[in-house]
């Protein structure tokens, strides 16, 4: 029986705009997605402002680039990124990148590795411009992966109430479900998650406080939803119908 195909990723971290508290979150989430072949994170080290970053590098396995900052005002931290982005790029031996940063200054990064065919995962604060944002395949907000050691750092689920008053998240939803759907009018939610993604590379159940895209798209009580089973007969698929639509 043929393997399946783990993908190949290299992460490269932006010490100066990421908390080293992901780090944990962090990497268990770029599991989902492939192998970290490569881990590199870049900044200056002798500064004290990256000591928290000094304490787990280890642990992880992560390889700290020393880079000076040479010039007030400037960040050499980037460009030391980006250039050994491209140099890791250029060697062919990757099928995606994951870049841990909130700042805008990846965002031609992001759309060059993706020009030349691979996939870019992007990760950052809430704040990140919305240029990076887009630019990715998928971006996830590093908020979600914080550990949780406090009741306040738990991302409370949003009400029914709230989620549709989110007029975005609610277009977005239906957008995807009539995009989906066959001439009943349901759709596949794996389908439908499969839309959202390519919609909104920042969708995550997660910033509503929903663990899975069913327990969200189920709390908004904007759907019909029908469990069937597969042809395994031990498994079900789940589908779902916007409520609007008649029968």
């Amino acid at each position: 029986m043929a393997t399946e195909k783990t993908e190949r990723l290299a992460v490269l971290i932006d010490a100066d705009n990421t908390q080293a508290s992901i780090v944990d979150g962090l990497l268990a989430e770029i599991a989902k997605y492939g192998t970290a072949s490569v881990r590199r994170i870049y900044g200056d080290w002798t500064s004290q402002a990256l000591r928290g970053w000094k304490e787990v590098l280890l642990e992880h396995s992560i390889q700290p680039i020393q880079q000076f900052g040479y010039t007030r005002g400037k960040n050499a931290t980037d460009s030391a990124m980006i250039i050994d982005a491209m140099d890791l790029l250029y060697t062919g031996k990757f099928d995606g990148f994951c870049i841990v940063s909130s700042d805008s200054d990846f965002t031609k990064l992001a759309s060059r590795i993706r020009e030349s065919g691979l996939l870019v995962y992007g990760f950052g604060e809430k704040k990140t411009p919305s240029p990076f944002v887009s630019a990715c395949d998928k971006f996830i907000y590093t908020e979600v992966l914080r550990e949780k050691t406090s009741e306040s750092d738990v991302i409370k689920k949003k009400t029914t109430a709230e989620l549709k008053k989110d007029t975005r998240l609610v277009r977005l939803l239906r957008n995807a479900v009539e995009s989906a759907s066959d001439e009943a009018g349901w759709a596949h939610l794996a389908t439908v998650g499969g839309t959202i993604a390519k919609q909104s590379p920042e969708f995550d159940p997660r910033n509503y406080g929903y663990g899975k895209l069913y327990e969200l798209v189920k709390a908004t009580k904007l759907f019909d939803l029908d469990e069937r089973p597969v042809s395994d007969g031990h498994s079900k698929s789940i589908y779902l119908k916007d409520k609007r639509r008649k029968q």
